[in-house]
């Protein structure tokens, strides 16, 4: 135990005097505060003698010309204001559109061929415009109430008509998936994030070490297990208390700001997280970078030089790759409680971020909880202490890359 404290004291140490751990906390710090701050930086540069606009009045955002018929075209420009309040619309009167749009004076135009069809005009036409599906509704609006007129009916009882809108009330009895989505796609991202970061981190220090032939002494005089869970547990301590001054400023600068957000919706999502989703997301947090983490370092000690560990840890990179973008696959498609999620949260090398994906966006029982905490616990300490020994063996382990086989004989005589 006394070799684990020291081993895990000079390991933290490393980690809290490096330059590059310190400059990425304090940037992602201050990238954050500005962030969060932005409504308040911004209303500085706002100018207090000039007037507010008149949210949807369509005076102030871009031209739209509307070229209809005569006997339409009231009725056409209030329908076409009303339902493009970022926009000035203006009746064409003549104007050659082609020449507006090219000049700048008009954003886009549409010219209607009676209440059936138009032609929409548009300088360049982007992937996001749907004004064409706007003006689909708002025509189709516009029939329906010249039939329901032309049929006796007066024009406020058809307007009635077609603005009614069921009242509808939700009973979630289980999860709401949207709700929690941000929280998971947090969660899960992070893991990502520092699994590779600090388990290329753990690997690299451990073929630096072996580049050093007082490891050969070293290795001797310490146990391995000590030696590579000090190396883990710091690393994980590290990347923890890096996680917490980034996400515990971001949550001090948004109470700071709350008022300033405006009730912000997507704001009060991620930063009003449930404290049973928190102590699930720490505890598979914990235990993911745990177990990639052990693997990283046994990668590591293979490696005979410091520029073979990109090619060492490859494999374990691909794996955790390919758990991630299984489980952002069936986020995306609300799929969280399919067969193959449901295998993935029981495999430990997918169970992290699986289980925890189920939890926060399905109901899962406690039973399927507990059972997969403890798969990925036991296996946690398995392949530490397996790491451990491979850890012994590839250290002392010089010249070409040792081979499976050569590891598997070391660790039997081991």
């Amino acid at each position: 135990m006394k070799q684990f404290g020291v081993i895990l004291r000079f390991e933290m140490g490393n980690y809290l005097k490096n330059k590059t751990f310190i400059g990425v906390t304090v940037f992602l710090v201050l990238a954050l505060a500005i962030l969060l701050f932005f409504p308040r930086i911004a209303a500085l540069f706002k100018d207090d003698g000039e007037p507010a606009a008149d949210a949807g009045d369509g005076r102030d955002g871009p031209v739209m010309l509307l070229d209809a018929s005569d006997e339409d075209e009231d009725t056409l420009l209030a329908a076409f204001s009303a339902a493009f309040p970022n926009y000035e619309v203006r009746l064409a009167d003549g104007t050659d559109i082609e020449s507006a749009i090219a000049d700048g004076e008009a954003e886009c135009a549409f010219v209607l061929e009676g209440l059936s069809r138009y032609t929409y005009y548009v300088d360049d036409l982007s992937l996001y415009d749907m004004n064409t599906d706007t003006a689909d509704e708002v025509l189709g609006q516009v029939c329906k109430l010249a039939a329901m007129t032309a049929g006796g009916m007066t024009a406020e009882q058809a307007a009635d008509i077609l603005a009614f809108r069921p009242e509808h009330a939700v009973q979630t009895l289980g999860t709401d998936q949207g709700q929690n989505f941000f929280y998971t796609y947090i969660m899960i991202f992070a893991l990502y994030m520092v699994i590779l970061l600090y388990g290329q981190m753990v690997a690299t220090s451990v073929a630096t070490e072996k580049s050093s032939r007082a490891m050969e002494l070293l290795i001797t005089s310490a146990k391995p297990v000590s030696m590579m869970f000090g190396k883990v547990i710091a690393a994980c301590l590290a990347g923890l208390s890096q996680l917490v001054c980034v996400f515990g400023a971001a949550l001090l600068f948004y109470r700071l700001n709350r008022a300033a957000w405006g009730g912000n919706m997507i704001m009060g999502m991620l930063f009003d997280m449930p404290p049973a989703l928190l102590g699930y997301m720490l505890l598979y947090f914990v235990l993911g970078f745990f177990l990639y983490a052990f693997m990283f370092g046994a990668v590591g000690s293979t490696a005979t030089k410091l520029e073979d560990i990109n090619t060492s840890v490859l494999p374990v990179t691909v794996l955790f790759i390919v758990g991630f973008f299984v489980v952002v696959s069936a986020m995306s498609s609300g799929t969280v409680n399919s067969a193959l999620m449901k295998i993935c949260s029981y495999v430990p090398f997918t169970s992290p971020i699986a289980m925890f994906t189920r939890i926060a966006m399905s109901t899962v029982s406690w039973v399927e909880i507990a059972l997969s905490t403890l798969v990925l616990a036991a296996s946690v300490i398995g392949i530490g202490v397996l790491a451990a020994r491979i850890y012994k063996v590839g250290v002392l382990l010089y010249g070409s890359r040792p081979r499976l086989g050569d590891i598997l004989r070391s660790l039997r005589k081991a």
